[in-house]
């Protein structure tokens, strides 16, 4: 594991999925979202809105983790999915999900009564990142899905292959960058992935949401 030069508090893990075990299944069709059996721990009224809504909410599942860091009990993934399209942050378009949508999706975090503040960075440079990951804050960034098969002696991708999903920055070095991965490879890629930053270029979007937590008196 890559240590960060400063200790900061644990970040929870959540998945896309209710069974983080069954990513790799899921990935490669082997399974189907319908068959996790913990579909109904999302909120979802049943098995087809669950798998819907599941390959759509990496977003979500990084909001439930920098909520989890604070200690806070983060609402269920189609509570917060309900918000988010109320406010905009998802747009439906018969059967296709526009978003997530950063915008109305930071104005919402910050309407909480959470102690959060959410940030829209578009552009997102690599030297703010870090900065901002030093400064014990978090970020959702915006990456190719491809990003969990990058290890921490990954070379850079051949092909720039930019954005697409959301993974939950928590920690950088000099040389990483550190996330969990809401669609991470089980055992592989999902917790505390350290990867180089030369690596993490080509698959990086420049652009994301930097979230701050709020001192407490």
């Amino acid at each position: 594991m890559v240590t960060p030069r400063r200790s900061r508090p644990q970040v929870p893990y959540y998945a896309q999925w209710e069974s983080p075990e069954l990513v790799g299944d899921l990935l490669t069709g082997r399974t189907r979202a319908e068959n996790d059996p913990y579909w109904a721990r999302s909120g979802a009224k049943d098995p087809t809105e669950y798998a819907f809504w599941s390959w759509k909410t990496c977003g979500v599942a990084c909001l439930r983790m920098a909520l989890a860091s604070m200690e806070i009990n983060p609402p269920a993934v189609m509570s917060l999915v309900e918000d988010l399209v109320d406010v905009g942050a998802y747009r439906l378009d018969g059967v296709r999900v526009h978003g997530l949508v950063y915008a109305p999706f930071v104005e919402y975090v910050n309407a909480q009564d959470w102690p959060l503040t959410a940030t829209v960075a578009a552009p997102l440079e690599i030297e703010n990142l870090h900065l901002h990951l030093e400064g014990d804050g978090l970020a959702l960034i915006s990456v190719h899905p491809t990003i969990r098969d990058l290890t921490p002696q990954s070379e850079p991708p051949p092909l720039q292959r930019e954005g697409g999903h959301l993974v939950l920055a928590i920690a950088s070095t000099d040389q990483h960058i550190v996330f969990h991965n809401p669609s991470g490879w089980p055992g592989r890629s999902q917790v505390e992935v350290a990867v180089q930053w030369t690596s993490l270029e080509p698959c990086f979007a420049r652009r994301g949401i930097l979230l701050t937590k709020e001192e407490t008196p």
